[in-house]
């Protein structure tokens, strides 16, 4: 099946720069882009154009960390630290999800929001509960939307609510990854919450489902300096943070996501520029729990790959665009405390919310981009103002980053269809 968009189309196929094409026509046929074209070719004179107009049209959002259970807690005790946060409000919520109709409550808002909010497919963190990590995976394939979920695994350093042994969570995560393995819209992915709240026999048997089933991987990584001091403290034979997850088959055989990746050592650095890493950046939550910074630009320029997300509930938005502009300010700080740090530039940050997050997301086809043979996943904006028409593409593609809300995002297109 055919269809034909027109508007004014950008994407960003490499990171220096918004590809636009003002005025012009996007060809998808079975679910993927044929291409994009300022005249249509006489091929196509005869099938029906949906016309947007002064419309602008974009991939579509991916956020690469996120914390499903923890929508209910945005905005709530961001005063504190992560240790104490989580101590005090995080770990008293998720307990919750242990009946699952708490879990039916809250989770049809949540994928509402990331509909509105135009974040079609999302890599997420559940809970430790089978019941409640289940409806969630429903819950996302009956608005139509795609991801990663991970059953959470914790054996120590958690209330006794939220503390599994490593065999009852090594075979519900096993379970898990057997029973949505080959699904077409939510796959599992392994989720080891943190180095901390987690054994050597517990992350052993989380590395070697990881392998065995090649499923990918997320976690937690240098977030705070307490936290830091803490692994030391508890793996004292490891060499650094990023040596545990080395050491049990959780950092680079299969593709691994891990999150904040603030305070990263030389070594460090050096393990991160595997093709199967993704140090995914949350700007938000990281001002807001007084983590730090990540050095963004340095880990590009040092061929690292970073991706973007919205961590919530520590931050305080599901909305990716104000995720971008977000990682944008915070590299300007950086820039201004230590003026070699380049700032991040926007078509930069946009790619890493799309094209560089797709590309996590290869189990599904090609992500993040209008690309030819890319899957169609993508979003229609439109200002709601209309003095905004005045305004050439990229410039209502700014606007739309910075000032945007959900009624900026007329139509949604996952996999080539309007949902």
């Amino acid at each position: 099946m055919i269809k034909i968009l027109k508007g004014h189309i950008i994407h960003t196929p490499t990171k220096e720069r918004f590809e636009v094409h003002a005025d012009s026509y996007i060809v998808v046929e079975d679910e993927q882009v044929v291409g994009i074209y300022k005249i249509l070719p006489d091929q196509y004179n005869d099938q029906s154009i949906i016309d947007y107009g002064s419309s602008i049209i974009i991939p579509s959002f991916i956020d690469a960390h996120l914390h499903a259970p923890q929508y209910m807690q945005m905005g709530v005790g961001l005063d504190l630290e992560l240790m104490d946060w989580l101590n005090q409000y995080t770990f008293m919520l998720e307990g919750r999800f242990a009946d699952v109709n708490y879990a039916k409550k809250v989770y049809p808002h949540y994928v509402d929001a990331l509909y509105e909010y135009g974040t079609l497919r999302s890599c997420i963190f559940g809970t430790i509960h089978d019941e409640a990590n289940r409806y969630l995976v429903h819950a996302m394939k009956e608005k139509g939307l795609s991801g990663y979920v991970g059953k959470v695994n914790m054996d120590r350093n958690a209330p006794v609510s939220l503390v599994q042994t490593a065999e009852r969570s090594l075979k519900e995560t096993e379970n898990f990854i057997r029973d949505f393995k080959d699904d077409s819209m939510v796959k599992p992915i392994v989720t080891p919450r943190f180095a901390p709240s987690c054994t050597d026999e517990l992350l052993d048997g989380l590395g070697r489902l990881s392998v065995t089933y090649h499923v990918p991987v997320q976690s937690h990584l240098a977030e705070n300096k307490a936290e830091v001091a803490w692994v030391k403290t508890l793996f004292p034979e490891s060499a650094s943070y990023t040596d545990v997850y080395v050491k049990h088959q959780l950092y680079g055989p299969e593709k691994t996501l891990m999150a904040h990746s603030i305070y990263l050592d030389s070594v460090e650095m050096e393990l991160a520029k595997s093709a199967y890493i993704y140090m995914v950046h949350c700007p938000n939550s990281n001002m807001n729990l007084s983590s730090g910074i990540m050095p963004v630009t340095q880990f590009l320029d040092e061929g690292i790959t970073v991706g973007l997300g919205s961590d919530i509930g520590a931050g305080h938005t599901l909305a990716m665009q104000q995720t971008i502009t977000s990682a944008i300010q915070c590299s300007k700080i950086r820039h201004v405390l230590s003026p070699k740090e380049r700032i991040l530039s926007e078509p930069e940050a946009f790619h890493m919310a799309t094209k560089v997050n797709g590309s996590f997301f290869e189990s599904f086809g090609l992500i993040g981009s209008f690309e030819t043979g890319y899957q169609f996943d993508a979003l229609v904006i439109k200002d709601p103002s209309p003095i905004m028409d005045t305004l050439k593409p990229v410039e209502q593609l700014q606007r739309f980053l910075y000032c945007g809300w959900t009624e900026s995002i007329q139509v949604r297109y996952l996999n080539g269809k309007n949902i």
